[in-house]
C-alpha cells in the first residue's frame, strides 16, 4: 500500500535567533487575514517554537497560465488589505525581522521612499561593501539613488500595502488548488516590490501576471519602468550575502535612476 502523505512540514534551525520563527508565523497569519476577499492562499501555521515552525504540507503541481493570472489578481487584493504604515511589522511583533537569514528592520515610517531607502536598501549596500562584494564607487552610486528615493522623488501617494516581502518564485507553490505563498518577510510596503521580486527571480507568464495585477490594483502603464527601482532591495540583499555578481546587477539597476 502507498505510504500516507504527511500533512505537516517542519522547518527547523538549531540555534535560530530569538523570534526568527515567531515573526515568520506572525507574518503568515497577517497575510492570511481576509481570505474571503483576497483569494491568495497562505500556507497554514500549525505550530511554532524557538527553533522550528510546523506548516501545512503542500503538494506542488505544474503552474498554468490561468493559475499565474489568478495569482496576479489575488496578489493585488492581498496588497489592498493594507497596513498601518510603511515599515509596519506584522501585528504582535516588535524587533528585528529577517529576509532569509539576514536581519532587517520594520520601523513604521511616514513615507515609502524614506522606509525603502533607509531600511531596505542602504543597510544591505553597506553590508555588501563590508563583505568585499561591492566596491566604493558602486556603493556611492547606489547611495545617491537612495538619497533621491528617501526624499520622496518616487513616492506615488499609494497607501501602504500588506506585502509578502520576499516573493521570489521559490516562495510561490502552485498546487491543485492554486498558488500558495510561503516564507514571507511580511510588512507594510509598496505592492510593486512583490511584483518586482517575482520579475527578478523568475515566474512563468510574467506579463500575464503583471497585467492581471495592474487591472485589479488600478495601475497605469507607468508601473513597468519602476521594476528596477523596486529590485534594488533584493539585489542589495543578495550582494551582501551571495557575491559580486549581484553587486554588479545592483549597480546596473541603480544607474537607471542616477
Amino acid at each position: 500500500m502507498p505510504r500516507p502523505v504527511p500533512d505537516t512540514y517542519r522547518k527547523s534551525w538549531a540555534g535560530a535567533p530569538p523570534g526568527f520563527y515567531t515573526v515568520e508565523a506572525a507574518g503568515l497569519r497577517w497575510l492570511a487575514e481576509g481570505a474571503s476577499v483576497r483569494g491568495t492562499r497562505i500556507v497554514e501555521v500549525r505550530d511554532v517554537g524557538d527553533e522550528h515552525i510546523d506548516l501545512e504540507a503542500l503538494v506542488a503541481v505544474g503552474e498554468t497560465a490561468r493559475a499565474v493570472e489568478k495569482l496576479g489578481r489575488s496578489l493585488a487584493r492581498l496588497h489592498g488589505l493594507g497596513a498601518p504604515s510603511f515599515g509596519s511589522p506584522p501585528p504582535g511583533w516588535h524587533g528585528d525581522a529577517w529576509i532569509g537569514r539576514q536581519t532587517q528592520t520594520n520601523e513604521p515610517t511616514p513615507t515609502w521612499g524614506e522606509f525603502y531607502a533607509e531600511q531596505r536598501v542602504r543597510p544591505f549596500v553597506r553590508r555588501a561593501v563590508r563583505a568585499g562584494n561591492l566596491d566604493r564607487d558602486g556603493a556611492r552610486l547606489v547611495e545617491r539613488v537612495c538619497d533621491r528615493i528617501a526624499v520622496g522623488s518616487y513616492d506615488d501617494g499609494r497607501a501602504p500595502a500588506r506585502v509578502h516581502g520576499d516573493l521570489w518564485a521559490g516562495n510561490v507553490v502552485f498546487t491543485d488548488r492554486g498558488a500558495v505563498l510561503i516564507d514571507p518577510a511580511a510588512h507594510g510596503g509598496h505592492g510593486l516590490t512583490d511584483l518586482a521580486m517575482l520579475a527578478l527571480f523568475g515566474v512563468p507568464w510574467l506579463d500575464r501576471l503583471g497585467e492581471a495585477y495592474a487591472e485589479v490594483a488600478g495601475l497605469d502603464c507607468a508601473w513597468r519602468p519602476l521594476m528596477s527601482l523596486h529590485q534594488l532591495h533584493p539585489l542589495a540583499t543578495h550582494a551582501a550575502s551571495q557575491g559580486p555578481a549581484y553587486a554588479e546587477q545592483l549597480v546596473q539597476a541603480a544607474r537607471r535612476w542616477s
